[in-house]
Formats: structure tokens, C-alpha cells, sequence
């Protein structure tokens, strides 16, 4: 019979406590996770920022207090300037796609596929159905917004304490992590030095990347006038941080079809700025990302289609990291005699 004052006993006991404090630990922070992730991200994306303020007023909390209330005031005036934009636009375009002829180009340019009429007909029905679809989508996630709008809230206040504490005591936590895992010395100071290294080429080489990519071919968009380029911006922003497609996915059908309705000043501007966003990253990821890290492609492109799917827009980031911390963990353990394939760590 097993006594209470029993050393094996309290061993089952503590694990047991402990096992279950960690699950009502995670129940209670599940519904803000991905915030509190989404705040270390941002933390260290303007961790070198804080570095160089903490230099001026040698302060950590004054420090990240300037940081966060200018980010919150741009944050705000963004918002409320680009909302009303983004709506009326968003209306421009669904009107005109409502009265668009797609079928007719699409017989000039292959004539041989569109020889039936019925088969015309078929393609234009499928095409008016897909937009119809689409629009209802974007008008059923838009009311859900608003409905949600005292959650999105709180979530983005969430986001904002947790990049504040992150930014003001980041180092603490790092010291506070290093001493509870089951790591060795040695392991643990690999694992570190690699994490970080992933995560500078992850965030700085793909998705910072990406995004100045993305303002190239927004800034063709508003210096040339074309016409919803609000829109298109957001869109290249978006298409930027996408690995192999990138901003082509939107510049290229937008050149073809200002060329298409007689644009072709037009045309040809958006085609040379989008080859020049296209091209910048042959030379710029070189000077941002340091050539001693780097992430395979595929890990970047597969971790972002499976981050979506399960985190929603925030798995173009957490995908990539999770996959490339894990084969992280992978390399410091394996043989040391076979190539790198997935993480290269010079």
C-alpha cells in the first residue's frame, strides 16, 4: 500500500498537479494566443529600434512606452483613413465586375476553346457565380468584423502589452526560459543562437522582404493613378510575403489588362515597377539577412500554405517558424556528416 508520505507518491502527485495547472494554463490563454504571439513577433522585429531609443533616454520602459504609443497613433490614423477608402472602393470594384464582359476577351484570345456557343455561355454563368460567391464571402466577413468588433479589440490591446513587456523585459524572459528547459548547456546555447538566426531570415528575409517589395509596386500604383489602387496596394502587400509568386501575382494580370483596355502608358509603367520589385530581392535579402542562416524555400512556402489553414493570416508568419524550429532542433542533434538540406546554419 502506497502512504501518502511515500517519495514515489508525491513524484506522481507533483506531475499530476503540475500536468493539470498547464492544461487550465493553456485553456485560459488559448483564446489570446496567437495575439500574445503575434506581439513577441513584433517585439523582435523592433527589437533593433528599441536598442538605438534605449541608447538616447536610457530608460528600458520610456524606451518601449515611445515605441508603442507612436505605432498605436499611426496605427489609429491608418485605420481611420484607409477604412472609409477601403469600403467605397471594395463597392467600385463589385460593380464593375457585376457589368463586366469577361467572356468576350476570352473568345479573342482563344478563339479555338470558345467555338461553342453554349460552352460561352457555360463560362460566362461560372464566372459571374464565382464573383457572386466571392462578394458574398467578403460582405460576410466584413459584417462579421463588425459584429466581433469589442473582440478585435480587446485582441489587439492583448497584442499591444505583450509587445510592450516583450520590448521592455525580452532579455528577462530569455533568461527565465533558459532556466526551465530540459535542455543541456551546450544544446541550449545551439538551439538559441540557431532560433534566432531562423527567425531573422524568416521574418526580415521573407516577410519584411515581401512587404517593401509590396510598396515598390504600390507606389507605381499611386503615382501612375490607377484607378482602386488602395486596394491593389493592399493586395500587393499581401502577395509580397508569398515565396516564388510574390508581387507578379498582381502586377502582371493588372499590366495585361490595362493593355487590354488601351492603358498602355499605364501598362508599361506598373510593368517597370514590378520588375523592379521583382528583381530588388536578388540584392536586397543579401543586405538585410546575414548569409550564415538560410531557410529552404520549400519550408517557407509549405509553412505558410499550412499556417493559413491553421491560423488564418498569421500562419504566413507562424507557419514558416514552426516548421523551421523544428528541423532547428532536428540539426543540432543529427549527424553532422550529411548536408544541409532543409536549415543552413554556417
Amino acid at each position: 500500500m502506497i502512504k501518502m508520505s511515500d517519495p514515489y507518491f508525491k513524484k506522481i502527485a507533483t506531475v499530476v498537479i503540475f500536468a493539470m495547472v498547464t492544461v487550465l494554463a493553456f485553456m485560459v490563454i488559448k483564446p489570446i494566443l496567437l495575439s500574445v504571439v503575434m506581439g513577441v513577433i513584433l517585439a523582435f522585429i523592433f527589437s533593433p529600434l528599441f536598442k538605438y531609443i534605449k541608447k538616447l533616454v536610457g530608460s528600458d520602459f520610456l524606451a518601449a512606452s515611445i515605441i508603442c504609443m507612436v505605432l498605436a497613433v499611426i496605427s489609429i490614423v491608418l485605420f481611420w483613413y484607409l477604412t472609409p477608402i477601403f469600403i467605397e472602393q471594395s463597392v467600385k470594384i463589385f460593380l464593375q465586375l457585376q457589368v463586366m464582359d469577361f467572356v468576350t476577351p476570352l473568345k479573342e484570345a482563344f478563339p479555338a476553346f470558345f467555338s461553342s456557343e453554349e460552352f460561352s455561355i457555360e463560362v460566362g454563368s461560372a464566372i459571374s457565380s464565382f464573383i457572386n460567391n466571392v462578394s458574398t464571402f467578403v460582405l460576410k466577413g466584413f459584417s462579421n468584423l463588425l459584429l466581433n468588433l469589442p473582440s478585435i479589440i480587446l485582441q489587439f490591446f492583448v497584442v499591444g502589452v505583450t509587445f510592450f513587456f516583450v520590448l521592455k523585459d525580452g532579455n528577462l524572459m530569455i533568461k527565465y526560459l533558459k532556466s526551465v528547459l530540459p535542455f543541456s548547456k551546450d544544446v541550449e546555447k545551439k538551439l538559441f543562437e540557431q532560433s534566432r538566426g531562423i527567425t531573422h531570415a524568416v521574418i526580415y528575409g521573407q516577410i519584411i522582404t515581401g512587404i517593401l517589395q509590396g510598396l515598390i509596386v504600390s507606389i507605381g500604383l499611386f503615382v501612375l493613378g490607377v484607378p482602386n489602387a488602395t486596394i491593389l496596394a493592399l493586395l500587393a502587400l499581401l502577395a509580397g510575403v508569398l515565396p516564388i509568386l510574390g508581387t507578379t501575382v498582381v502586377w502582371v494580370p493588372l499590366s495585361i489588362y490595362l493593355f487590354a483596355t488601351g492603358s498602355i502608358f499605364d501598362a508599361i509603367g506598373i510593368f517597370i515597377f514590378g520588375t523592379i520589385a521583382s528583381t530588388i530581392d536578388n540584392f536586397l535579402r543579401p543586405l538585410i539577412v546575414s548569409q550564415r542562416t538560410n531557410v529552404h524555400t520549400a519550408i517557407v512556402l509549405v509553412g505558410m500554405i499550412g499556417g493559413v489553414f491553421m491560423f488564418g493570416v498569421l500562419g504566413l508568419l507562424l507557419g514558416p517558424l514552426i516548421l523551421a524550429y523544428l528541423f532547428t532542433i532536428l540539426d543540432i542533434y543529427r549527424n553532422k556528416n550529411t548536408p544541409d538540406i532543409f536549415i543552413s546554419v554556417k
